[in-house]
Formats: structure tokens, C-alpha cells, sequence
């Protein structure tokens, strides 16, 4: 990845993910990820649960309270 794109984490990199309210409304990939080379955005509802997985790339993710 090239200095160009800041920060931006690679997308689909990671299996499990810990968010916050503040990430809310969840959706994947998630912002700071780089998106070309991800599937589609997909919103997920992590509050009901506490915890939500991607239908496309399969990531979990946690709701931190």
C-alpha cells in the first residue's frame, strides 16, 4: 500500500473486529479499509446481538460496550 492512501487498513485482512457505538451504523468494509479490492458495503446489525458476522468475507464483529 503506498503512502498515497494514508492510513487505509487492507480490507478482509482480519477475522474478528471489536466496535464501538461510535462505529455505529456498522457496515463492511469499514471506513479507513480500502475498498478496491473488497466486496460490496454491506450494513450489519451488531446491537441486536452484540455481535454480527459479513455475509461476503465472513468478519466478525463485537459491540464493546
Amino acid at each position: 500500500m503506498g503512502k498515497r492512501q494514508g492510513q487505509l487498513k487492507q480490507a478482509n485482512a482480519v477475522s474478528r473486529y471489536e466496535v464501538t457505538a461510535a462505529d455505529l451504523p456498522l457496515h463492511c468494509p469499514m471506513p479507513g479499509m480500502t475498498v478496491w479490492n473488497s466486496h460490496p458495503r454491506v450494513y450489519l446489525d451488531v446491537q441486536s446481538e452484540g455481535h454480527a458476522r459479513c455475509p461476503y468475507c465472513s468478519a466478525e464483529y463485537i459491540l464493546k460496550k
